[in-house]
C-alpha cells in the first residue's frame, strides 16, 4: 500500500513539474498569436508595450528552437595555428619563412594537423626544431609536446572567448563546438544581423599602445619608397596583377570601426591624384611620383590617401621589398575609419609607427561603451590592472607632446598627443560612429584577444520561412507516428492499449518539458528522437502485454498474470533501455550539432520511457482492476 502511495505521487509529480515546465512555451504562443492577431500595426505595438515584461519572460522561458527551426546563422570557423607557430619562433630567418610558407600550402589543402605538417617539413629539411622554437637544448620531442600544448590550448581559448562574445552579443543558446584540431562550428540561432555577428567573430581583439615615429621620418620613409618604385619602374600594386584580376586584400579589421570628425584637406597638401590608382600593367607609361599619386602629405607631416586608392596602398604597405625600405622597427599602418572632408571626400591617415608596443591590451580589465565629454560621439573607456597602470603611468611620463597610437587589429583607431603624465591607468578609444559599434569593440575588449586569428571558412544562413516549415514537416512526422502507434495498441490491446497511449503521452511531455527546463533546444533531429522514443516507449509495452497474454493463456488469474507479466518483461525492457542509453549517450558525447540533438532527446525519452511503461501503466491498470473495468480479454 505504502509502495503504491508512492506511486501515485510520483506520478503526480512528474506530471505537474512537467505541465509548470510546458506553461511559458503555451504562454508565449498565446502572446504571438495576439501579437499577431491584431487589428493594425499600432494595436500590435501598444499590445508589445503593454505586456513587454510578460512577453519577454515568456519567450525566456520557453522551449527553445534549433538553427533548423527558428533560422540563423551556421558557422565554421579556423584557427590560424600557422600564425600562433610563428608568433612562438625565434631567431626567424629566410629559410623558415619558406618552410612555413609551405606549411601554409598543404594546410589550404589537407585537415591535417598543422603541427603534424610543421614537423615533416622540418624533417625533410633536416633541421632540428630547436633552432626556432624554445631552447636550443630542448629534444624535438619535448618541442613538440610544449607546441601540441599550445596547439590545444589555442584551440580552447578561441572556443571560450568566442563563446564569451557571443554570450554578451546575447544569443539565445548557442551551440559552439569543436572539430579536429583547429575548426570551430557555431549555429546561432534567431540571428539577423549577420554581417555584425561575422564582424564580432573574426576580430582578433589584439590591442596595441605604440608610438608614432617623427613626421619627419615618415616624410623621409616615403622620399625613399618613392625613388625606388621610380628606380624600379614598377607601380605601387604588385605588376604581375592586372586590373581584372586585382581582388582587394582581406585584411584583419577592426570589429568596430568610426570614422572621426570631418577633417578638412590641409592648405598645402599634396593630395593623391585623382586618378583611380597606378596603371597595372607594366608596360603602362610610369609616373614620376608614383607613391604620391596614391598618398598625400601635409606641410605639417601628416599623411593620407584617398578611399579610392585605399587597397592598392595596402597591397603596398604589405610587400616584403617596401618593407625593406622602413626604418627599423617601424610600419606602416593606414588608419581604422576615414576622416571626411566638407566635400564628402573619404579620407584615411598613414601612420608610421614602432613594430614593437608599448602595451598590449592583455592589461585591460574594464571596457565600458559610453559618449564623450560632449555626449554626442561614443566612445570606449579602458581601465588597467595594476602592472598596467604603471606601465601606463611610465610610458605617458616620457612621451609628454609625442602621440601614442590605439591599434586594434593591425588598424589605428586614434593616435592622441600625450599632454600628461597618467597615473590612473585609464585610456579612451575615440573616433567610434555609433554606440551599437562601441558596444561591440567593448564585448571584444572585454571578452579577450583571440590567441591566433580566425577566419571563416564556411558559412549558412538559415531563414526563418526555411524553419516554418520544417516546424510543419516536423509536428507533421509527430502526430501520424503519434496516431499510427495509437491506433495499433487500440486495436490490438484494446482497454490495455488506453494505458500505453496515456502513457505515451506523458512520455512526450516529459521530453519536452525537460527540453524546456534546461534551456535546451528542440532541432529536426531532436524530433526525430522523439518519434524513435515513442516506438520504443510502446514496444515495452509490447513486452509486457504479450507476457501478460501468455500467463492468462496458461490459466492464471488476471491479477496474478500482470504481476507476473511486468517482472518477467523487466529485464529484458531495462537491457533494451540501459543498451539505447549507452548508445546515446556516445553519440551525445562524439557527436557535434545535429546528432547531439538526436542523442539528447534519445535519452531523455528513453528514460522517461523506462518510467512510463513500468510504473504508469501499472497504476492505470491498479485502477481499473479497483473499479472492475478490466477483464482478461482487456489485452486483446
Amino acid at each position: 500500500m505504502k509502495n503504491k502511495r508512492f506511486n501515485l505521487l510520483l506520478i503526480a509529480l512528474v506530471t505537474v513539474v512537467a505541465l509548470w515546465s510546458l506553461w511559458p512555451t503555451w504562454h508565449d504562443y498565446s502572446l504571438t498569436r495576439e501579437l499577431n492577431g491584431a487589428r493594425s500595426a499600432q494595436d500590435s505595438l501598444n499590445y508589445a508595450m503593454s505586456h513587454r515584461q510578460e512577453i519577454e519572460s515568456a519567450r525566456q522561458k520557453s522551449l527553445k528552437l534549433g538553427l533548423d527551426l527558428r533560422g540563423g546563422m551556421h558557422l565554421v570557423m579556423e584557427v590560424d595555428q600557422i600564425d600562433l607557430f610563428e608568433q612562438k619562433a625565434w631567431n626567424k630567418d629566410a629559410k623558415f619563412t619558406a618552410i612555413m610558407n609551405s606549411v601554409r600550402s598543404k594546410a589550404a589543402k589537407s585537415d591535417a594537423r598543422v603541427l603534424d605538417l610543421i614537423v615533416a617539413e622540418f624533417k625533410t629539411e633536416n633541421i632540428r626544431l630547436s633552432r626556432y622554437f624554445y631552447d636550443i637544448r630542448n629534444s624535438d620531442r619535448e618541442i613538440i609536446a610544449k607546441l601540441e600544448k599550445e596547439s590545444d590550448d589555442a584551440l580552447s581559448r578561441a572556443k571560450e572567448i568566442i563563446r564569451n562574445r557571443i554570450d554578451q552579443y546575447g544569443v539565445a543558446e548557442p551551440v559552439i563546438t569543436t572539430q579536429g584540431s583547429r575548426k570551430i562550428i557555431i549555429e546561432l540561432p534567431g540571428v539577423s544581423d549577420q554581417n555584425r555577428v561575422r564582424n564580432l567573430l573574426k576580430g582578433t581583439a589584439k590591442l596595441e599602445f605604440r608610438l608614432l615615429r617623427d613626421p619627419e621620418v615618415l616624410v623621409r620613409t616615403l622620399d625613399r619608397i618613392n625613388t625606388y618604385l621610380v628606380q624600379n619602374g614598377t607601380s605601387p600594386a604588385p605588376a604581375e596583377q592586372d586590373s581584372s584580376s586585382l581582388a582587394p586584400v582581406e585584411a584583419a579589421q577592426p570589429v568596430s570601426a568610426a570614422p572621426a570628425a570631418p577633417a578638412p584637406v590641409p592648405s598645402g597638401s599634396v593630395a593623391p591624384s585623382t586618378s583611380a590608382a597606378l596603371p597595372l600593367n607594366p608596360a603602362a607609361p610610369k609616373s614620376a611620383k608614383p607613391l604620391y599619386d596614391l598618398i598625400g602629405v601635409s606641410e605639417n607631416g601628416t599623411a593620407f590617401t584617398a578611399e579610392r586608392s585605399k587597397e592598392y596602398v595596402s597591397i603596398l604597405l604589405k610587400r616584403s621589398d617596401i618593407q625593406a625600405l622602413l626604418p627599423p622597427d617601424a610600419e606602416l599602418l593606414l588608419a581604422a575609419k576615414p576622416d571626411v572632408t566638407p566635400e564628402g571626400e573619404k579620407l584615411y591617415s598613414v601612420y608610421l609607427v614602432k613594430k614593437s608596443s608599448e602595451l598590449t591590451g592583455g592589461v585591460i580589465t574594464e571596457a565600458k561603451a559610453t559618449f564623450g565629454s560632449e555626449g554626442v560621439q561614443p566612445e570606449v573607456t579602458m581601465s588597467m590592472n595594476s602592472e598596467g597602470t604603471s606601465k601606463w603611468a611610465r610610458i605617458t611620463g616620457a612621451n609628454i607632446g609625442k602621440r601614442i597610437a590605439i591599434v586594434l587589429d593591425g588598424a589605428v583607431y586614434s593616435a592622441p598627443v600625450v599632454q600628461a603624465k597618467i597615473p590612473g591607468g585609464n585610456s579612451v578609444i575615440n573616433g567610434i560612429e555609433s554606440l551599437e559599434e562601441a558596444k561591440d569593440l567593448e564585448i571584444v575588449l572585454k571578452a579577450g584577444a583571440l590567441p591566433a586569428p580566425v577566419r571563416i571558412i564556411e558559412e549558412r544562413t538559415v531563414g526563418p520561412s526555411l524553419g516554418a516549415d520544417y516546424i510543419r514537416a516536423g509536428m507533421l512526422s509527430l502526430s501520424w507516428s503519434f496516431l499510427a502507434v495509437s491506433i495499433f495498441m487500440l486495436v490490438y490491446y484494446k482497454k490495455a492499449g488506453i494505458a500505453a497511449d496515456l502513457a505515451l503521452v506523458l512520455n512526450i511531455l516529459i521530453v519536452l518539458s525537460v527540453l524546456a527546463g534546461f534551456s535546451a533546444s528542440l532541432s529536426l533531429p531532436g524530433i526525430a528522437g522523439i518519434v524513435l522514443t515513442i516506438g520504443m516507449a510502446v514496444d515495452a509495452n509490447v513486452l509486457i502485454y504479450e507476457r501478460i497474454r501468455e500467463e492468462i493463456d496458461a490459466g492464471k488469474g488476471l491479477i496474478s498474470s500482470m504481476e507476473l507479466g511486468y517482472d518477467r518483461a523487466f529485464s529484458s525492457i531495462l537491457d533494451s533501455h540501459v543498451t539505447t542509453m549507452v548508445a546515446a549517450f556516445l553519440l551525445y558525447t562524439y557527436g557535434i550539432g545535429p546528432i547531439q540533438g538526436f542523442a539528447l532527446t534519445l535519452m531523455i525519452g528513453t528514460a522517461a520511457s523506462l518510467f512510463t511503461s513500468i510504473v504508469v501503466t501499472k497504476e492505470i491498470f491498479a485502477f481499473l482492476l479497483g473499479r472492475k473495468l478490466m477483464s482478461e480479454k482487456s489485452f486483446g
